[in-house]
């Protein structure tokens, strides 16, 4: 993922609820949102190169999902993807808390991630950038990006607002979130961040959805763990054009 937004025991009918882009270059091969073989239970993408994933759920009510930490620094042909981490905590049973804790002793041989893990009781975001770093989240509306929690880019600020606006209004859908997730729009130059990668591709990687033939959005992602219902997990997937190659939508639990 490059893009989430969150609400987190901030709605009377969702406890946990999540909008997400993720975007990759789009030669890189990608299984549809489903039910992994090797995984009974666990629901989601799967990187087809590395076997990781980039957010997945699962029975009982589980979560977890990673972004990358835009970093100017070549990365280690060696380090493990960091996919593998929600695959490790999927297929595990674990807490959060403990596979944090035990996350800290391996971390840096991971090039720069922010790791969200829900485990049906605990949110815990996890980063190895700049350090290693665990903050148990209070309840409240959040952010991730390619930078550290809550970081304001201007698509990220735009996806918070929207998430806000979407619980505040109380009764509306989850799917109501893909509407912010499609958004094209650039940042303005005023507005954009300075990470090192120079300001035409800062104005290109600043809207929500990203759109070009070698990289950009390949799915929007909503996610919802109401609090007496079933948990919904919705996947649009997009092509090199931006358009529509499919879509999945499951729901499970009580």
């Amino acid at each position: 993922m490059c893009l989430i937004a969150f609400a987190w025991r901030t709605h009377p009918q969702h406890e946990l609820v999540l909008a997400a882009n993720r975007d990759e270059f789009h030669h890189r091969p990608t299984a549809p949102a489903g039910w992994w073989t090797d995984a009974p239970g666990v629901f989601g993408g799967r990187d087809l190169s590395q076997g990781g994933g980039w957010l997945a759920v699962g029975r009982p009510r589980r979560m977890a999902a990673v972004t990358n930490v835009r970093r100017m620094v070549e990365p280690d042909p060696g380090a493990p993807s960091r996919g593998k981490l929600v695959a490790d905590f999927m297929c595990g049973t674990q807490s959060a808390a403990d596979f944090a804790a035990a996350l800290r002793t391996s971390a840096e041989r991971y090039a720069g991630f922010n790791l969200l893990l829900y485990d049906g009781d605990a949110l815990i975001y996890v980063s190895n950038q700049p350090t290693y770093t665990v903050t148990a989240l209070a309840p409240g509306v959040h952010g991730i990006s390619n930078a550290a929690l809550d970081t304001p880019w201007p698509k990220l600020c735009r996806l918070t607002t929207a998430m806000h606006d979407w619980v505040n209004a109380r009764n509306l859908p989850p799917d109501h979130l893909f509407s912010p997730l499609s958004d094209r729009r650039p940042a303005a130059d005023a507005d954009l961040p300075d990470t090192g990668v120079g300001p035409e591709m800062e104005r290109f990687l600043s809207s929500p959805f990203i759109v070009s033939p070698a990289y950009g959005t390949r799915c929007s992602t909503v996610l919802s763990f109401s609090e007496n219902g079933p948990t919904y997990f919705g996947e649009r997937r997009f092509d090199s054009g931006g358009a529509s190659s499919g879509e999945t939508a499951e729901r499970f639990g009580r």
